[in-house]
């Protein structure tokens, strides 16, 4: 027989037939399942029909309880219906069996009964009914799920009510902005739910006169929150037909407060659905988030809350002020405030919002690898190499003098941006930090500001980079130490020096040595998924930062031979400290946009205008700027920031080395994720599909352009952007080539 196409769903079908034997009434449905074009497949034993239910979770599966001795079709039943549900079930009786009562059937799970016929036509005739009724329903059913999914994920207030105005459901945003829990709420007629004063006294009439005849209302409309506040809302009542064209419900979405001030009757429900969908979609600036208890009618609830507070945050005196104008702004202007009051309620207030540019999967993955990104993994202890102390054959310390001269020559330009650290790192066998240091740290004074003998300063040195793992392909002693060279470039510009004091310019030169001490080579996400213990004592924040931070502090107090605080004053030590940490700190990616729109709105603008206004003759609001305590901060975080992610600053040469240094950790990283069974924070970052040039691209456009070219504005760096210019426009070659690799291949 030719298939019959009897419906879109018979394409998707799955029958399962439980037969203890083949005959005649097995092959009649086989043939039917055929005919009807649905999947069929067919077991023998209770255990093989449940195996085989649990792989393919059936449509449909039909029982035969003819001979009854071979097992439980009962029990058969009540077991795929645990699992998950089954959508009909169906049992075969002897024709020649008692008439009995269904109800033990329906309980076991059943849907129909089946007396035994093994004609054809029959059987698939008995198909066709079932799938147009009781399959398709569940069909409905399904989907009916997935609605109401829909509707608890919705930030928008959503009550539904019956024909009656009973209240049948409210979901979590609704729960959220008025106060109310679901049970308190559902059972109950609207007119039981406490009204506000503040609405028009016949409103409630004219809605109600409004959906009667089937039309949607849509307008202004006060209600009253669980704690006696009254909300201004926009209120859209749709109601919904059913049933032989009867009104069965009525669905009430709760918006805040836009520029709809009319109360509108449609004049049927169908219009509305060819209405603009931008119109009756929530413009998503002015969305309240579902915990924020609401839009800004929140203000004449808390204000006295506010008022009363006796130490008040600047966010608060800012609110205040926006309230304060709001209650004599045109409609326009308050709803505009409205949408900065909720700007300002959020926690992220430097972190941008993803636009189309940022949905390049290169930047997503940097932004979930290097700041926090949290996936829930398998626990994971991760096998820090643990030294922490002075290595026996570092136990001598030299003096600058007995520098071997071979490194000293390579150290000879270390004042130049230009500097090569790959060659110091060659010339010193992985150890550059130790050399590097003492040679700039003499540069700046450091143990005339501290107090402490070179020796000491030395061992230090030794000590600090014995502590970073030398099998990291990128967070080694090298990178320490061509963060500590940025950071001593950085110090001398005159801008800099003109802000910073020498307290701040030693804890810039410390805080840059120490940054990255005892890296794992593994980003913050892959701890905090891995469980690791420094996740778990860091509280997964900052866990990295803080570790560095306070083990640097650890291995310098711990022994008075690299104890280099130890003959500073008290005050100073703890102004010191404060500050390294702080450097230390910002060097966490997930505050980058906070640094950097800091650096811009507390200086850069500031000394703009001031240079707008007659040049720079007036001193001392410039010396006020960039002298300030906060804003001194601001430029030690700025410039340690810079000086951390500064390789497409450097000559392209340098850039290349350090692009193929990252990516090979992240890439290890990658694999040691997929071999311990972790979440892949940084999917591009697979060895064997990444474009290094597209991440190097993503990397300069979403973290490096805008942080450079305030540091640039600021300190005057020409060369640094001249070098990010030809890297960038390097890495943009490749990718136009299609070439995934650091270098194109020789010609």
């Amino acid at each position: 027989a030719e298939p019959d196409q009897s419906g879109p769903s018979s394409l998707f079908l799955q029958v399962l037939l439980v037969f203890a034997k083949e005959d005649s009434q097995s092959n009649g449905f086989c043939w039917a399942c055929e005919k009807g074009n649905f999947r069929c497949s067919m077991a023998r034993t209770p255990e093989s029909a449940l195996e085989c239910f649990l792989e393919k979770h059936h449509d449909l599966v039909i029982i035969d309880h003819r001979h009854s001795r071979h097992f439980d079709a009962e029990a058969l039943c009540r077991n795929c219906h645990i699992n998950l549900w089954v959508l009909t079930c169906v049992l075969f009786l002897r024709p020649d069996r008692e008439e009995a009562s269904v109800m033990p059937l329906i309980n076991a799970g059943f849907n129909r009964r089946y007396v035994e016929n093994a004609n054809m036509m029959a059987c698939y005739n008995e198909l066709l009914q079932l799938e147009h009724g009781e399959v398709r329903a569940q069909f409905k059913l399904r989907a009916g799920n997935a609605i109401f999914t829909a509707l608890e994920q919705s930030q928008e207030a959503i009550e539904i009510t019956s024909e009656d105005q009973v209240i049948q459901y409210v979901n979590p945003a609704y729960e959220s902005i008025m106060g109310y829990q679901q049970g308190e709420l559902i059972g109950k007629e609207i007119m039981e739910v406490p009204k506000s004063e503040k609405n028009k006294p016949d409103l409630l009439e004219t809605i109600n006169s409004c959906i009667r005849k089937g039309k949607e209302w849509q307008g202004i409309y006060y209600a009253k929150k669980k704690n006696g506040d009254s909300i201004q809302q926009n209120v859209k009542i749709t109601p919904v037909i059913g049933q032989g064209g009867k009104i069965r419900h009525y669905v009430s979405i709760n918006r805040p407060l836009n520029d709809n001030n009319k109360v509108r009757c449609v004049s049927n429900i169908q219009s509305s659905k060819h209405k603009d969908r931008r119109k009756g979609s929530l413009d998503v600036r002015s969305t309240t988030s579902r915990g924020s208890d609401g839009s800004s009618q929140r203000r004449h609830s808390s204000m006295a809350r506010i008022h009363s507070m006796t130490i008040e945050a600047p966010i608060t005196k800012v609110i205040n002020i926006i309230n304060a104008a709001q209650e004599s702004s045109p409609m326009p202007v308050a709803e505009a405030l409205d949408r900065v009051l909720e700007i300002l309620r959020t926690t992220e207030l430097y972190s941008p919002q993803f636009g189309t540019k940022d949905e390049d999967p290169h930047t997503n993955d940097l932004v979930g690898g290097m700041a926090l990104r949290r996936l829930s993994g398998n626990e994971y202890i991760l096998a820090t190499k643990q030294p922490h102390h002075i290595p026996s054959h570092l136990t001598t310390p030299l003096s600058l003098n007995d520098i071997p001269p071979r490194i000293a020559e390579t150290m000879e330009n270390e004042e130049s941006w230009d500097f090569d650290i790959v060659n110091l790192e060659a010339a010193t066998m992985r150890r550059p930090l130790t050399y590097l240091g003492m040679k700039i740290f003499s540069r700046f004074g450091v143990c005339e500001f501290l107090n402490c003998p070179e020796a000491t300063l030395r061992s230090w040195l030794q000590v600090i980079e014995a502590n970073y793992h030398s099998s990291n392909s990128y967070h080694n002693s090298s990178h320490a130490a061509d963060v500590l060279h940025a950071t001593a470039y950085f110090l001398c510009k005159e801008r800099v020096k003109q802000s910073l004091d020498p307290i701040d310019e030693v804890a810039a030169l410390i805080a840059a040595t120490v940054h990255d001490v005892d890296h794992p080579g593994r980003t913050n996400s892959f701890l905090c998924n891995a469980g690791s213990e420094l996740a778990i004592l860091y509280n997964d924040t900052a866990v990295l930062e803080s570790h560095h931070a306070a083990l640097a502090f650890q291995i310098t107090t711990r022994d008075d031979k690299c104890n280099i605080f130890k003959n500073i004053e008290r005050n100073e030590y703890r102004t010191l400290r404060q500050a390294i940490i702080d450097m230390v700190l910002a060097t966490e990616m997930t505050k980058h946009f906070e640094h950097v729109n800091k650096f811009v709105n507390s200086i850069n603008k500031p000394l703009a205008a001031l240079e707008e206004n007659g040049g720079n003759n007036d001193e001392e609001s410039v010396k006020s700027i960039l002298t300030s305590p906060e804003n001194r901060i601001l430029v030690k975080r700025m410039l340690i920031k810079c000086a951390d992610i500064s390789n497409p600053c450097r000559p392209q040469e340098l850039c290349i080395e350090w692009a193929g240094r990252i990516s090979e950790e992240y890439f290890a990283q990658t694999d040691e994720e997929k071999r311990q069974g972790l979440p892949v924070v940084m999917p591009v970052f697979d060895r064997n599909t990444c474009s290094i040039p597209k991440s190097q691209i993503s990397f300069i456009d979403y973290f490096i352009t805008d942080m450079f070219d305030a540091w640039d504005a600021f300190a005057d760096l020409p060369n640094l952007m001249q070098h990010l210019d030809n890297n960038f426009k390097y890495w943009k070659g490749l990718d136009e080539r299609k070439l995934h690799s650091l270098r194109p291949p020789p010609e």
